[in-house]
């Protein structure tokens, strides 16, 4: 999967978090059989930033820890089933609050790897169709993403 990564917190995101963030969605991917050819984006924002974009595009004036934007395949789309294979699937784009991973591992009392962790695959799931506004996808998804943090090593 290719993954494009953006710090917009002038570098409050360590080389590791990059690493790690890149590792973890990689291992993300591979569980879920995501294909190789496979786009995606995340950026690393502060609160204010955050805030910005949730009121923009969710209308909640508040800062959050992680907003997805999936991005949907075009149905219509009238290619050969072989040249659609070739073409990247573009997943979206992943926004993620560094002051949120620390103010909430705090909060919750684990590390910050375990928090940016969850928040990673909590957004990937989302560009991948799994929600959780039903109870029936809650579990799913919830399932799901506890299953790939505890084989990825990041447990509770």
């Amino acid at each position: 999967m290719e993954l494009v990564i953006y710090d917009h917190t002038n570098g409050q995101v360590t080389d590791e978090q990059l690493d790690e963030t890149e590792k973890l969605l990689q291992f993300a991917a591979d569980q879920l059989s995501i294909a190789a050819n496979a786009e995606m984006s995340v950026t690393f924002v502060n609160n204010p930033e955050m805030q910005k974009i949730n009121r923009e595009y969710r209308g909640i004036d508040r800062s959050t820890d992680v907003i997805s934007f999936a991005i949907e395949d075009d149905d219509d789309l009238m290619l050969p089933a072989e040249l659609q294979a070739e073409l990247p699937r573009e997943l979206g784009d992943l926004f993620v609050s560094i002051d949120k991973v620390k103010s909430q591992a705090l909060f919750l009392d684990h590390s910050e790897e375990r928090e940016l962790g969850y928040m990673l695959v909590h957004g990937f799931l989302h560009l991948n169709g799994y929600d959780h506004e039903r109870a029936d996808d809650h579990g799913e998804q919830f399932r799901l993403q506890e299953e790939i943090l505890t084989k990825y090593g990041l447990k509770r």
